[in-house]
């Protein structure tokens, strides 16, 4: 079916998502990973989605889960890097040791998103949505559009230096932390697994004094993540939430009821504590899906135009999105128009909710409007609903618009 009147009305749709996300934004509590704000966002969303968008079920659906432990790495991985540091003048093995069982952490959590020690933290309740607008005949595909409701802890060195001081302090972490694995390991190498304090004229000693320089960065790293501020998230990311939900709208709004094609809007919560409720969400619905064709198309931060992306790796890289599902939305900007790039989400980069999906065998891609190379908006107290960018919005929603016009048409299934 043709949707070009609603591509056209793309500035309409970009104001009615700025709108929304600015009353959300004002209304609520703050939506940190499983908190009353989250909760109280995915229940006016869902209302939206039954009252505004025709849905047949708009379902909110909770969860359990510990997210203080995505960020929880910090406290095990920078403690046991500390503590190696001052072992490795009186034990080199065990300075090894503890650095690798850190790094084992922190690639654990935050580099792959596993659960590794969420056992160790306050357990507490997510929210996430799932509405689903069935077709006039028989259901032959379904499409999801997915957005997470919830928002970030900021990020305190973000704001006050960028991404580029963000990565910047941590990657001279990680140095920090090779570098007194490599002078352990040299040590054990020239004189054996011995203990006691090793001698100050060995060359080794000095390098470990000169690698005390790392030790104010390591020590900074404990304040990665400030919890006492959850920012708004109007980018992120309020802004995905919107790209399905403003699709719906402007179909009801038009009376169009497409004839085969299902849709749905799946809003997942907790991404910014690793995926969490994605991930629940996988296991929750394995199997309900599969019975036609299913795409799932992920937006999250949609912000910048110059930088709408469809990213066809995920997760720090290490996560494939569907090709076929990743091609179609690139097709689909070209046809309307809209400019996109194709790109991955890289390492240090984190990851969307696609990943999470695709790991669990769901066909999705992800979507992003912002620059990998962070912004000061990203994650600190910038992200406010007077800070978001109307030509994105647009130009991402007349993309997702013709996506479903092909995809409706059949294509790439």
């Amino acid at each position: 079916m043709e949707l070009k009147k609603i591509i056209d009305k793309k500035n309409d749709a970009a104001k009615y998502m700025i709108d929304q996300i600015t009353y959300i934004c004002k209304t609520f509590e703050k939506r940190a990973p499983g908190s009353k704000g989250e909760q109280q966002a995915c229940e006016y969303m869902a209302d939206v989605l039954k009252k505004d968008c025709g849905c047949d079920r708009a379902d909110v659906e909770s969860f359990k889960e510990n997210p203080g432990s995505f960020y929880g790495w910090i406290f095990f991985t920078i403690t046991f890097v500390l503590a190696a540091v001052a072992l490795f003048f009186f034990c080199p093995i065990a300075s090894v040791i503890l650095i690798v069982a850190g790094l084992a952490i922190v690639l654990a959590e935050f580099g792959f998103y596993k659960k590794l020690i969420d056992p160790l933290f306050e357990e507490k309740t997510g929210h996430n949505v799932t509405a689903i607008k069935k077709c006039k005949g028989e259901t032959k595909r379904r499409i999801i559009f997915n957005g997470h409701p919830d928002a970030a802890w900021e990020w305190p060195v973000n704001y006050a230096l960028g991404g580029v001081g963000f990565e910047g302090h941590a990657v001279i972490c990680g140095i920090g932390a090779v570098y007194y694995i490599v002078i352990s390991i040299m040590y054990i190498a020239k004189n054996g697994l011995s203990f006691g304090a090793i001698n100050t004229e060995d060359s080794l000693f000095k390098a470990g004094l000169i690698g005390l320089i790392f030790v104010p960065f390591l020590i900074g790293l404990y304040f990665m993540v400030n919890y006492r501020r959850v920012v708004d998230g109007a980018n992120d990311n309020l802004s995905g939430c919107y790209m399905g939900i403003a699709l719906l709208k402007a179909l009801k709004d038009e009376g169009i009821e497409l004839e085969n094609t299902e849709l749905g809007v799946v809003l997942t919560g907790s991404e910014e504590a690793g995926l969490r409720g994605a991930k629940a969400w996988c296991e929750k619905h394995k199997g309900e899906f599969d019975d036609v064709p299913t795409f799932i198309i992920s937006y999250d931060t949609i912000h910048d135009p110059k930088f709408l992306m469809t990213n066809y790796r995920d997760l720090n890289g290490t996560v494939a999105a569907d090709k076929d599902v990743s091609d179609l939305f690139m097709e689909a900007a070209k046809a309307a128009n809209v400019p996109c790039k194709k790109g991955w989400v890289p390492p240090l980069g984190g990851a969307t909710d696609s990943a999470a999906f695709a790991q669990a065998g769901f066909r999705a891609t992800g979507i992003t409007g912002l620059n990998h190379k962070l912004e000061d908006y990203y994650h600190t107290r910038r992200d406010t609903y007077d800070n978001m960018n109307e030509e994105g919005l647009a130009n991402c929603f007349a993309a997702t618009v013709k996506a479903l016009e092909m995809f409706d048409e059949g294509a790439k299934q």
